[in-house]
């Protein structure tokens, strides 16, 4: 379903001089009442006058989340503090956290870019949506109540952890709709089997999940266990939460809410912008916002943008899925490798759980050697007719194949390996150490 035409199917050039009139906006409000901004702009040479085209954003400073955490708590507010009516903090657990502030226009953004979201995921007003991503400052829980509510559905707040009580809720009350981690979705399912709970026999039959990267395989994996359709969504505190992004029923890439953030791709080393189709780090402007606006906001994200129509009708560019980000990328013996690579190379492995955790370690010889723990699914690992050593030997084999170094393969129990009832842990970098 379409939450909004009039926006997400707007024709080209209508949404350009729509962008171009906003992105104006935003700069004469950041030059004048945003210290660090003016610094910056006056730095290169910029004044808002400068901006004639929606291409000259890219003569515009970038900012980055050093930035965000030099200027907190307040550094970055464009607006009187009587006008802030909610604020929410990063769940980053190093440095200080990055702040994002909302008025009431800024609530209603998001209200506006979560039901869009939601809808593009089959959610309507008959849905009873069971929210397990965090409540408080985490953006997640609010930001799809928000979303629920206006189109308006039954929300059941429940934030996250505790599953046996979300078993127990998803059954009792019938929930139709899942919002929550990929990572936790797995979890929950996990523990509903070990319950003797068939999820597929519920009337759960979709879900909106994001926060951490996942795989095509992983969403087959929750789609099996749930009977349920699966779609991946995107966000950040910086920006304005979950919303930014969406796939509709194509799942052919995220349509981009770029009449509220506009998109850009860059080369992570030089800046420079790349065109469609070439991989790059994401970055965003917040084109309408009023607590905290963001001028070119890198991301760390690793995608590409699409700009071909989508068969859903919404005319709004695309990006694809996340690969990872330049902060999660380890580089193994001169070879860029991406956790999510290794998670869609796992699922396609019979015998295996998708639970792993990478472990990089300095050898003796001062090379790097990787650790990959994999968990064997229960029926595999207690029978012992079993080849446990063919199957770590056929999962060294697969990751040299698909990533083009060779990792060490430690097969563990099931449930051996730590679960999170938020983002998930993947990399334990001892070289950092």
């Amino acid at each position: 379903m379409i939450f909004n035409p009039e926006y997400e199917c707007m024709g080209s050039e209508a949404r350009k001089k729509f962008q171009l009139a906003n992105l104006k906006n935003l700069v004469e409000t950041l030059y004048a009442k945003v210290p660090f901004y003016r610094k910056k702009m006056d730095e290169r040479g910029i004044l808002p006058r400068d901006i004639h085209s929606i291409k000259d954003i890219e003569k515009l400073p970038f900012t980055t989340k050093d930035d965000l955490r030099e200027n907190y708590p307040h550094g970055l507010r464009a607006c009187p503090q009587d006008r802030i009516v909610e604020v929410h903090i990063s769940s980053g657990t190093t440095g200080k956290p990055v702040v994002d502030e909302y008025t009431i226009k800024d609530i209603n953004i998001w209200r506006e870019s979560m039901s869009r979201t939601m809808a593009a995921a089959g959610c309507t007003r008959d849905d009873i949506v069971q929210n397990c991503y965090g409540y408080g400052l985490f953006t997640g829980g609010p930001g799809a109540h928000y979303g629920a509510l206006n189109i308006g559905a039954e929300v059941l707040p429940m934030s996250s952890g505790n599953t046996a009580r979300q078993l127990m809720v998803m059954q009792d009350f019938g929930s139709t709709m899942l919002t929550c981690t990929p990572s936790y979705a797995l979890y929950m399912a996990e523990e509903a089997a070990d319950a003797g709970i068939d999820l597929r026999k519920l009337p759960i039959c979709k879900g909106c999940f994001g926060a951490e990267p996942w795989s095509e395989n992983m969403r087959k994996e929750i789609e099996a266990r749930y009977g349920m359709k699966a779609y991946d969504i995107y966000g950040l505190t910086e920006i304005i939460g979950p919303g930014v992004s969406f796939e509709c029923e194509a799942q052919d890439g995220l349509h981009i809410n770029e009449d509220l953030f506009y998109p850009e791709v860059i080369d992570p080393e030089t800046g420079k912008t790349l065109g469609d189709g070439e991989k790059g780090e994401l970055v965003f402007t917040t084109l309408t916002k009023e607590g905290t606006p963001i001028l070119r906001y890198r991301t760390r994200d690793i995608t590409f943008l699409m700009s071909e129509p989508c068969s859903c009708g919404r005319t709004t560019v695309r990006m694809h899925r996340l690969f990872g980000r330049t902060d999660d990328m380890l580089i193994i013996r001169g070879v860029n490798v991406f956790p999510s690579q290794i998670e869609q190379a796992l699922i396609e492995i019979e015998g295996t759980e998708p639970q792993y955790l990478i472990v990089v370690n300095r050898g003796e010889s001062r090379l790097d050697e990787v650790e990959l723990q994999v968990e064997v699914k229960k029926e595999f690992f207690s029978d012992e007719t079993r080849d446990l050593e063919g199957l770590r030997n056929r999962i060294e084999n697969v990751m040299k194949s698909k990533l083009q170094v060779s990792l060490k393969v430690k097969l563990v129990e099931p449930k051996t390996i730590e679960r999170s009832i938020g983002k998930a842990k993947r990399v334990v970098d001892n070289r950092k150490i």
